[in-house]
């Protein structure tokens, strides 16, 4: 950011915690050290019963710490922070960051200079291999197969991703917003719990004549699936119950019978017979669980809600 700039608005910055105390303070001491001079940091936890989430209040005693009487999922925790926030722009950052000292100033100086823009995020590197991407963009959800694929994923930083560029979908796990287009668009909807989440409020974004922008100049490092495991039940589970809400809340007409029949009779058996070859039958039943789900919701109105800010 220039250094002419006097004007720094104000950033809130929210994290979900679930049983990942010293996790997330791992974040709060990086944000401590930045160099952006106007934030509010508002850490969620989602009832954490394995450790004391109290701790993150104790040793960073300036956040708006918010605790949750029950898991309400990462959707809803970051709601919860949404509706505290006090900032012009809201910033989603996953409890599994940490953050250089410059890395937010490129963010709100975008959206400061178009305001036609809707979202932002950071270049993504692993923590563990930080010379390694994990995200440089998005290309666009297929609307038959409902898979995409993230730019630079596993390529090393060479430098090939250092210009911004217009992306599908910001990343959830480090995204900014302007809240006068959370006002607009509403909050993200509860239904996911975990998992697309985003992808579905960038697509809300979207549709509402905004665009979304990967931002080259600024970068997080993420410790990557520290909450839910490599590929837990739960993951296999909430992903593919997910991947359909998805399509169920943003494909139509006939690619909408197309997307169905593809995941309930390729995609998801396909994967589902490959555990069970391997004699993995609690993965196997989750992705049936995950069926079993639309089928007992298949009239709900609350898969089409948005709620609002």
């Amino acid at each position: 950011m220039s250094s002419r700039r006097t004007y720094y608005p104000l950033v809130s910055i929210i994290t979900v915690n679930y049983n990942q105390s010293e996790v997330t303070c791992a974040l709060l001491t990086s944000l401590n050290k930045i160099s952006y001079p106007n934030f509010e940091v508002i850490v969620v936890d989602n009832n954490s019963t394995e450790d004391d989430p109290t701790i993150i209040k104790e040793r960073f005693p300036n956040i708006i710490f918010i605790q949750n009487p029950i898991n309400y999922g990462f959707a809803a925790g970051n709601n919860f922070g949404l509706m505290r926030a006090k900032g012009d722009y809201v910033m989603l950052l996953n409890n599994d960051i940490e953050v250089p000292v410059d890395f937010m100033e490129p963010l709100i100086e975008k959206l400061e200079n178009d305001h036609s823009i809707g979202a932002v995020s950071p270049k993504i590197k692993f923590y563990y291999q930080p010379d390694t991407i994990q995200y440089a963009g998005f290309t666009p959800i297929n609307n038959i197969t409902m898979r995409n694929a993230s730019i630079g994923y596993w390529q090393k930083d060479k430098g090939q991703y250092n210009e911004d560029r217009e992306t599908a979908y910001a990343h959830g796990a480090a995204m900014v917003v302007p809240i006068r287009v959370v006002k607009e668009v509403g909050l993200m909807s509860y239904i996911f719990f975990l998992y697309y989440e985003e992808a579905d409020w960038c697509a809300r974004i979207t549709n509402a004549g905004y665009s979304i922008h990967y931002v080259h100049n600024s970068f997080v490092l993420h410790k990557e699936s520290v909450s839910t495991g490599k590929l837990s039940t739960l993951k296999i589970y909430y992903l593919n119950r997910n991947r359909i809400v998805f399509m169920r809340r943003n494909i139509h007409g006939r690619e909408f019978y197309l997307s169905l029949g593809y995941q309930l009779f390729v995609a998801i058996p396909k994967n589902a017979f490959k555990y069970l070859l391997k004699g993995k039958v609690k993965p196997f039943l989750a992705y049936y669980r995950a069926i079993g789900w639309h089928l007992k919701n298949i009239v709900s109105s609350e898969i089409h809600e948005n709620p609002r800010l």
